[in-house]
């Protein structure tokens, strides 16, 4: 394995970490058993990826491959679960305001992560020319397990209502394709996923929002 492909698979266990954490929370929330809780962190961490190789014709998908990402999807999730469930009281409080936090930051790495690994892998494929396939599945990547780890737990897709993120997706996705044709791949990987992380940040800090339709009560203030 040559140094720019450990550090792919370096970045690709950190997405997989940040993910798969992020799924079983969701999965907590819900009133999930482990068995959920576990399934949602694999399908957070592992979901983009599958529909991103599906596109690029890579059959079967590398998770069923390389069986170390859903290993430590599987791992992640379990540890997460056996914490709230001995500390419960990590589900309260101040203590979790610090893990909102901490969960938030970890969501953004691993959308910039996957982002950038969804364009590279469509490089890697050929598609180098094609700049609107490229764009699409390393958004895909990064958007398409929070997608169905959403639609599983039965809770409107994150990408949908909440701060500016699928957006933040497509502009990491655009900025890294753009950076490859003139620079290095690791750099361009490295400035796109860096675009990624400053604009979910900027969103959460002041709240950005796409426009959407005034609910009634909203209307009546």
């Amino acid at each position: 394995m040559d140094y720019q492909s450990f550090l792919i698979f370096l970045m690709e266990l950190v997405g997989t970490v940040a993910f798969a954490s992020s799924g079983a929370m969701v999965a907590i929330g819900r009133k999930m058993d482990i068995f959920g809780v576990g399934v949602l962190g694999v399908v957070t961490a592992c979901g983009g990826g599958m529909i991103r190789d599906i596109i690029l014709g890579i059959i079967p998908p590398n998770v069923f491959i390389h069986a170390v990402y859903a290993q430590v999807a599987i791992i992640v999730s379990s540890i997460t679960f056996l914490l709230f469930y001995w500390k419960g009281e990590l589900l309260k409080g101040r203590i979790r305001s610090h893990y909102d936090k901490t969960m938030l930051i970890m969501d953004t790495v691993g959308l910039a992560i996957f982002t950038v690994v969804g364009v590279n892998t469509g490089i890697s494929c050929g598609y180098k020319e094609n700049a609107f396939l490229l764009v699409f599945v390393g958004t895909i990547t990064g958007v398409g397990g929070g997608l169905l780890r959403d639609m599983m737990a039965g809770v409107p897709p994150y990408i949908f209502v909440k701060h500016i993120y699928a957006c933040a997706s497509i502009v990491g996705a655009v900025v890294c394709v753009f950076l490859h044709r003139r620079i290095g791949n690791v750099e361009a990987m490295a400035g796109a996923g860096a675009v990624v992380i400053g604009i979910r940040y900027l969103a959460v800090r002041y709240r950005w929002n796409l426009p959407k339709l005034p609910t009634d009560k909203e209307r009546e203030k």
